[in-house]
């Protein structure tokens, strides 16, 4: 499907592109690592985070972090009590870095107070995007059927064009992964890739 976006208009929003994820040694590496090497997410992503850059597009980072004790996290089921038994996304470890492919640039903003699912629930990122006149949200990341997928659904409820990438996701298994996108992904977002995203980028 062919579109067209204005950078003035668009925001490539970025989630937890963090060490746990992404790197050897991470907690979560090995889970994600066949549906990241399928995907070449790592390399699409920075590719695709350069170009729109060049050419003056709002580049957001969404990461997660937890405090000492994990306070933050009351969850007696589920994910985020996962989270806290395996002490996963500590802050002050290198856990929570960004992959060095993936960092923030002077002009991007990385958004704070991550500490669920959604990039949306617990963070600045709704204000940031509408103080920039931002309409279309391009969406990339971890995991495919847990942060994107909730992202996504809240982007398209709050009234944004959604564009999620299905080369710049990665879930625990490819399998997942392809499934989130087959079945969910269409009704709440335009399915697309990094090159289709930087052909569409007008100026």
């Amino acid at each position: 499907m062919a579109f067209k976006l204005d950078p003035k208009e668009t925001a490539l929003v970025l989630i937890e592109y963090q060490n746990e994820f992404t790197t050897e040694g991470g907690k979560l590496h090995e889970a994600v690592k066949p549906c990241m090497d399928a995907t070449n997410m790592i390399e699409n992503s920075s590719s695709l985070m350069n170009d729109l850059r060049g050419k003056g597009c709002l580049v957001l980072h969404v990461p997660i972090k937890f405090g000492k004790g994990f306070s933050e996290v009351g969850a007696r089921q589920g994910i985020l009590l996962g989270i806290q038994n395996d002490e996963l996304f500590a802050d002050g470890t290198s856990a929570v870095d960004f992959h060095p492919k993936m960092k923030p640039a002077e002009a991007d903003i990385v958004v704070q107070g991550k500490l669920g699912l959604c990039g949306f629930f617990s963070t600045n990122l709704d204000f940031i995007l509408r103080q920039k006149g931002i309409k279309n949200v391009v969406l990339g990341g971890f995991l495919t059927n847990c942060c994107i997928e909730s992202t996504m659904r809240t982007a398209y409820e709050h009234g944004y064009s959604v564009y999620t990438l299905k080369d710049c996701c990665a879930a625990t298994s490819v399998e997942a992964h392809e499934k989130a996108f087959e079945h969910n992904f269409g009704m709440f977002s335009t399915i697309s890739t990094a090159d289709e995203v930087k052909a569409a980028m007008t100026a």
